[in-house]
């Protein structure tokens, strides 16, 4: 499953981080690497952007590039 799909409230482990060159290099930046843990804090009114707890800091990652992290629930 995605990113996107992981409801809030859940937690999940990344799996693997797709996207092109410049896009999977920020989101390695930022933290979203293999193995690491991470919850759905929540999602925007609109629905997008959504906020993750991972690493101990909130990051708020919009719904399109959270389609390109593969997650397996926790």
């Amino acid at each position: 499953m995605t990113l996107r799909e992981l409801p809030v409230g859940k937690s999940g482990r990344v799996i693997s981080v797709g996207g092109e060159k410049a896009l999977r290099r920020r989101l390695l930046e930022m933290g979203i690497t293999p193995h690491t843990m991470l919850t759905v804090r929540k999602v925007a009114p609109m629905g997008d952007p959504m906020e993750l707890l991972l690493r101990g800091y909130l990051l708020t990652l919009r719904l399109d590039d959270a389609a390109r992290i593969e997650v397996e629930p926790a």
